[in-house]
C-alpha cells in the first residue's frame, strides 16, 4: 500500500499534524510527514522544509535568504509542486493549515494527477475556494477553529480528515466502462452542436463533456496532461474571449497548452468567439457600455467581439497551433460561431467573424498534418457536426 504524505508547517502546527499522522497509522497507512514551514524547529519529521526547498526550481536556497513572509510562502509553494510529483510512494495526501499554509499545500496537489486523494484542512475552506482548488478534485475541510492545538473541535475535524485520507488510500475504486474518454468543450450557445457530436460517438467512447466556464477548460486540459483523456473535440474554445478582453469566465493565458505539451491528436473550432461575458449588467465595464449587449439571463451579460478582437483572437489562437506537436484539424464555421450569431440573430456579424477567420488563415502554418477546415455552415448546423465527427475519425481511425 502506498503512504499517506501529511504536509504542513512544523513549525507552527507540528502538534496538529503528528495528530493527524497517529491516527492515520492506526488505521494501517504508512506515513510521510513533511515539513514547509519556513523558520527553524527541532520537530521529527521525515522530510524537512530544506529537503523541500531544495526542489524550487530556481531558488533552491531561499531559506536562507528570504525574509518576507509572503515571499517564502510563494516559494515554498513551488518548490513543494515540484517535490510531490515525483513521490513514487504517495498514495495521498493530507494538508492542515491557515491561509498561507493552504497556499503552500494545494500549490503542490494541484500538481498531482487526478484520483490521487487530496484533503485540506483549512480557515479558508469555507469561502472561495477557487484559487487553492482550481481544475483539480482537492478536497477542503474547514476546520471551524483555527488549527491551533488539540480541543474538543479540531479532534473532531481533524480526526474525520485522518480517517478519509485513509479511507481513500485503503478503498479501491470498482471498475467501469473501459471505452476511451472524449473530451468536448460546450457553452449554451454550441449545445445543439456539441449534443449531436456527443449522440455520433458516444457508443464507441465515455463522451465528457466540459462547460467552458474557465474552470471547465481547465479541467478539461488538466485530464488531458493526466494521460487520462487522449481523445478530443474542443469545439467550444469561448473561454479565449474572456482572457483577451477582461470577461470573467476566463481559463488564462495556458488555455490549448496542455495540446503544446501532449502530442495527441486535436480536433478544435471556433465555438462561441462573438461573445464575453460578465456578470448583471451593471457590472459591465464603464469602457464596454456603448458596446452590443446582450442579457442572457439576470445573471450573465454578453458582449458581442468585435473585428479588431476577432482578429486579435484569430492571431493568439494560430499562434498556439502552430506549436502542436500533434495532427490538428481546426473548423471554422463561416455562416457564425454560436447559436446567436445567425442571421435574424442579436449577435450576427459577418464581417466580425471574417476577420476571426482570415487572422487564423494568415497565422497557421498550415501543413498535411496541420489545417483549417473551412465549412460554409453555422456551428449548430447538422452538416458541421457531421463534419467534426469526421476529422475526428480521421484522425482516430
Amino acid at each position: 500500500m502506498k503512504k499517506a504524505y501529511i504536509v504542513g508547517t512544523c513549525d507552527t502546527k507540528f502538534d496538529e499534524l503528528d495528530f493527524v499522522r497517529q491516527i492515520i497509522r492506526q488505521s494501517g497507512v504508512e506515513t510521510v510527514l513533511v515539513d514547509v514551514g519556513t523558520k527553524p524547529h527541532d520537530r521529527k519529521v521525515d522530510v524537512s522544509a530544506r529537503e523541500v526547498a531544495s526542489f524550487h526550481p530556481s531558488k533552491p536556497g531561499f531559506l536562507d535568504s528570504v525574509s518576507e513572509r509572503g515571499e517564502a510562502v510563494g516559494a515554498m509553494g513551488e518548490a513543494l509542486a515540484a517535490f510531490l510529483p515525483g513521490r513514487g510512494d504517495l498514495g495521498g495526501v493530507i494538508g492542515l493549515g491557515g491561509s498561507g499554509g493552504t497556499s503552500i499545500v494545494t500549490s503542490g496537489m494541484r500538481m498531482l494527477p487526478l484520483g490521487t486523494p487530496k484533503i485540506m484542512v483549512s480557515t479558508m475552506a469555507s469561502g472561495n475556494v477557487a484559487p487553492y482548488v482550481g481544475p483539480n478534485d482537492i478536497s477542503m475541510m474547514y476546520s471551524v477553529t483555527d488549527v491551533s492545538g488539540i480541543n474538543r473541535v479540531s479532534r473532531v475535524v481533524l480526526a474525520n480528515a485522518a480517517n478519509a485520507l485513509a479511507g481513500m488510500i485503503r478503498g479501491t475504486v470498482p471498475p467501469g466502462d473501459d471505452r476511451p474518454l472524449l473530451g468536448m468543450t460546450m457553452f449554451g450557445v454550441t449545445t445543439p452542436c456539441v449534443d449531436m457530436v456527443r449522440h455520433s460517438l458516444e457508443k464507441e467512447f465515455d463522451c465528457l463533456v466540459f462547460h467552458a466556464t474557465g474552470t471547465g477548460g481547465q479541467s478539461f486540459e488538466k485530464l488531458v496532461d493526466s494521460g487520462m483523456m487522449k481523445c478530443l473535440l474542443d469545439i467550444t474554445t469561448t473561454e479565449i474571449c474572456d482572457h483577451l478582453m477582461g470577461g470573467v469566465l476566463s481559463s488564462g493565458e495556458g488555455r490549448m497548452d496542455a495540446f503544446i505539451r501532449n502530442p495527441i491528436p486535436y480536433v478544435g473550432s471556433v465555438g462561441a468567439l462573438d461573445m464575453v461575458n460578465f456578470g448583471p449588467m451593471d457590472t459591465v465595464p464603464e469602457k464596454y457600455r456603448n458596446r452590443k449587449l446582450y442579457v442572457h439571463n439576470p445573471q450573465v451579460t454578453l458582449m458581442r467581439t468585435t473585428p479588431e478582437e476577432n482578429a486579435r483572437m484569430g492571431e493568439w489562437i494560430g499562434s498556439k497551433l502552430n506549436k502542436f506537436p500533434g495532427p490538428v484539424r481546426f473548423l471554422l464555421p463561416l455562416k457564425g460561431v454560436s447559436m446567436i450569431d445567425a442571421p435574424g440573430q442579436a449577435f450576427h456579424w459577418p464581417e466580425a467573424d471574417e476577420a476571426l477567420f482570415a487572422a487564423l488563415e494568415r497565422t497557421v502554418v498550415q501543413t498535411e498534418d496541420h489545417r483549417l477546415v473551412k465549412l460554409p455552415m453555422n456551428i449548430n448546423d447538422p452538416g458541421f457536426a457531421a463534419a467534426l465527427v469526421e476529422n475526428f475519425r480521421e484522425l482516430h481511425p
